[in-house]
């Protein structure tokens, strides 16, 4: 009994020795809460040497007292902001928690306040909310761009996850849109999300892009691109335009700056670029022809990047201050990036020419087949009869030796397999065993025979 009367007054002196040092730590901590805050002032930084490469002018350009004045702002996010006098908002256009949230790029000359204003006051449609325009924005909200539309008709599925990064596995099945609108609202809450719930259609387009200044294009086939960039051409709006494939992609900011047809100091549009679409058949989806979730999101967020520079510009271009250029992006090449220089409008484009035969009321009556335009090759569903069709689960069956149609004993050798798909194809499932590629009979000469 002795003992644990010992014991108990060994814990209570402990605890009461971490209760003195708690005390003590609160004091502490009381005593600065009531210093008044001083806001330090920086040294003038001495002029830079130019015959020493070390020595940077780190405000890279900002006038000193406009950045004290930011990162003073940043330095106090945790206190209570005083009411703001009327007389005091042209010294102060943003919100308070604005000024902290978008500090860091406040002070780059490239942005700025006036940059920033431009940017909240900014709309922003994103057609297409896959492997390109989830990075897009995400990074148009997250720099503050005001209003952001989103435009998208499919669902989120399983494949999709491992590059497109707004969508999670507790979101499948619900539509893109409003998945998106999940992930971006949790990273800025101040930005306005306009959902545009159905694919984009010639009926629709112009209804769906007139309140916006500026387009991305992050859909996937020509027929899209074609109608995106005429849309965007007749309503005298900037198109930022990307694609990715495998371990490539490209983009490109067209019609800017945004002059009616015929002005050829206006920036080139889709067709100018492409006049012809490409050939139905050698156009790949990424479901046939895969892609690499980074590849397209090194493109995706290159076009939040030109959006933003687009958006930003100090004053409306008159012509475009730099020749339009066409980025290559190879992720397996060295260097992986090349730009190709672009024509500017082309004198007899369909879309921006004195002599376009693309208009308006071709779009919303529908005589113009986008589809139709760049050709589509259908698969031919009734190439086989059901009769010659058998499901994996059923050709396991056969290869065991049990007929699928009437579950009598079958000999499992009574066909031949041949396997034409790709070797990677291959390498991901074996689901044939030792079936004969049609590529190594080719390389043997041999005919088709049972293995």
């Amino acid at each position: 009994m002795a003992s644990v009367v010992h014991s108990l007054r060994k814990q209570i002196a402990a605890c009461e020795a971490t209760l003195q040092d708690l005390r003590q730590q609160l004091a502490e901590a009381e005593h600065v809460q009531n210093q008044p805050a001083k806001l330090v002032p920086q040294k003038r930084p001495l002029a830079a040497d130019p015959t020493d490469p070390f020595d940077h002018d780190m405000n890279f350009g900002v006038p000193e007292d406009f950045r004290t004045e930011i990162l003073a702002i940043l330095d106090q996010g945790g206190k209570e902001s005083k009411q703001i006098e009327p007389e005091e908002t042209a010294r102060w256009p943003l919100e308070k928690n604005e000024y902290k949230r978008y500090g860091r790029q406040l002070i780059m000359p490239e942005v700025g306040l006036q940059g920033q204003l431009r940017l909240k006051d900014a709309r922003v449609l994103i057609v297409g909310v896959g492997g390109l325009g989830c990075p897009a924005a995400a990074y148009l909200v997250g720099a503050g761009v005001g209003t952001v539309g989103l435009v998208d008709g499919d669902v989120v599925e399983e494949s999709n996850l491992h590059r497109q990064i707004l969508h999670s596995t507790a979101r499948v099945g619900m539509t893109k849109v409003e998945s998106a609108m999940v992930g971006l609202k949790s990273l800025n809450p101040n930005v306005n999300l306009v959902p545009h719930i159905a694919r984009l259609s010639p009926e629709t387009a112009f209804s769906t892009f007139k309140g916006y200044d500026l387009v991305l294009d992050c859909t996937d086939t020509p027929a899209s691109r074609y109608l995106i960039s005429d849309a965007c051409v007749l309503l005298g709006k900037a198109l930022v335009s990307a694609s990715a494939l495998r371990i490539d992609g490209q983009m490109m900011v067209l019609n800017n700056p945004p002059l009616p047809p015929g002005d050829m100091n206006g920036g080139p549009c889709y067709r100018c670029v492409f006049p012809k679409p490409p050939p139905p058949e050698s156009v790949v989806s990424c479901g046939d022809g895969g892609i690499l979730g980074p590849v397209v999101g090194v493109m995706g967020v290159l076009q939040a990047l030109e959006a933003i520079k687009v958006l930003t510009q100090k004053t409306p271009a008159v012509a475009p201050a730099e020749p339009p250029t066409l980025l290559i992006f190879s992720a397996y090449s060295s260097p992986m990036f090349r730009s190709i220089r672009l024509r500017s409008r082309k004198a007899k484009c369909a879309a921006c020419s004195a002599h376009a035969t693309v208009s308006k009321q071709g779009l919303e009556s529908g005589s113009l087949d986008y589809v139709q335009f760049c050709g589509s090759v259908l698969p031919n569903m009734n190439s086989l009869s059901p009769e010659e069709r058998i499901s994996a689960q059923n050709y396991a069956k056969l290869r065991s030796g049990i007929n699928p149609h009437t579950g009598t004993v079958s000999n499992k050798d009574s066909h031949v397999l041949v396997d034409v798909r790709e070797k990677c194809e291959r390498a991901v499932f074996d689901c044939v065993g030792h079936a004969r590629s049609s590529r190594q009979q080719r390389s043997t000469g041999d005919g088709v025979r049972r293995e």
